[in-house]
């Protein structure tokens, strides 16, 4: 279960910010060994603080433990010709690594492995170094050899998912009178990337818009609705519309009631606890707005550790080692190691290609019959 992470105490904040700025997968400067390590002292009293204000560290790790406990106890009852089943945690920034999670698969025997990335919607930045950063972590460790992979890479428009998603836009409109709740402007958040990232012709805008209108079709949503983007750091143009000036010129205009929606974010963390929480809320008070409320997390709901359990089940009964979309490299990239695959993915892949060959040479066997068999029903009927 891969995923950016977060500091799990306060001392954890600045070198947790040191390995984030330092990525160039996520984010380009000049100088980077210096610049980046430079922004990342400099931010790290003042988002120390933010974490001291959400209890002293972020809760991803325990709530990514609780989906994956509850997933795995799923798959067991859904499937129990493959359990047990088992998750491992792989974190960017922060234990555990991806190191840790490959070596703790290797003691506990594991042969089959599915790199499940916890980012809905694709990105190069967050699913695709992600993956980059577990192939090399194999290398590092030895372990390239280990286990027999494929790749969950995205599942933005999974219906459980989407279902999921719609009843916490739901929950969070129940918080407002029922005389206000047709004047709520329900504002779908994810978070934003670099527009170099989006140049090069990402489709992370696309799939938020994919799920944000699922979504609003799931509901039949009739409240007005918009997508923005949040968590802009460093000294780089981000992708926008941006969360935070949004609110300010809705605010300007008018609008009272404003319901945001994490579409992007599968549990709480410091972008939905403190940035949405608490600092837009501010934000919006101070601009005039009484009605701001944040629509509930994904957190530990039912039906969304439900979809999780069916999107891995139904990955492994396709047989397929990843989506038709994961090699498709973007028009513009320039990273030789992205959409790579594990050595022991490729007899998957060639497995799969294989059975396609020989399905589209079996249904050209037949069509070529057919059309024997038609030019033969013709010349009798002319004769």
């Amino acid at each position: 279960m891969m995923n950016l992470g977060g500091p799990a105490t306060l001392d954890d904040v600045e070198p947790f910010l040191v390995r984030l700025f330092l990525d160039k997968e996520i984010i380009q400067l000049p100088f980077q060994e210096v610049l980046g390590k430079f922004i990342a002292t400099r931010r790290a009293p003042k988002v120390r603080k933010l974490y001291e204000a959400i209890g002293g560290g972020s809760p991803i790790l325990r709530w990514t433990t609780a989906q994956g406990e509850a997933m795995c106890r799923r798959l067991d009852e859904m499937s129990p010709e493959t359990a047990p089943h088992r998750f491992y945690v792989a974190f960017r920034y922060t234990q555990p690594f991806a190191d840790d999670a490959l070596r703790a698969m290797q003691a506990d025997g594991v042969e089959r492995a599915v790199a499940f990335t916890q980012y809905p919607q694709w990105s190069c930045s967050t699913t695709g170094s992600s993956l980059n950063d577990l192939w090399r972590a194999a290398k590092r460790t030895g372990l390239e050899e280990a286990f027999t992979w494929s790749i969950i890479d995205r599942w933005g428009e999974h219906p459980g998912f989407v279902s999921a998603m719609a009843s916490t836009v739901e929950d969070g409109l129940e918080a407002y009178p029922e005389a206000e709740r047709d004047d709520v402007l329900v504002m779908f958040s994810a978070h934003s990337l670099p527009l170099s990232v989006i140049d090069r012709g990402d489709a992370y805008p696309a799939e938020i818009a994919a799920s944000v209108s699922r979504v609003v079709e799931t509901i039949g949503l009739k409240n007005p609705w918009m997508v923005t983007y949040q968590s802009e750091v460093g000294p780089v143009r981000w992708l926008g519309p941006s969360t935070e000036t949004v609110i300010e010129q809705l605010a300007a205009r008018g609008q009272k009631n404003l319901l945001v929606v994490p579409i992007a974010f599968t549990s709480d963390h410091i972008e939905t606890l403190s940035e949405l929480d608490i600092e837009y809320a501010t934000l919006a008070r101070e601009h005039g707005m009484t009605g701001f409320h944040r629509a509930p997390a994904l957190n530990a709901r039912p039906e969304f550790l439900d979809a999780l359990a069916d999107i891995v089940h139904a990955h492994l009964t396709s047989g397929a080692p990843y989506s038709t979309q994961y090699r498709t490299r973007c028009p513009g990239c320039v990273n030789a190691a992205c959409r790579g695959v594990p050595s022991r993915l490729a007899s998957a892949e060639s497995a799969a290609c294989a059975a396609a060959d020989a399905e589209a040479a079996e249904a050209a066997e037949a069509a070529e019959v057919a059309e024997r068999e038609m030019q033969n029903s013709m010349t009798s009927s002319a004769a």
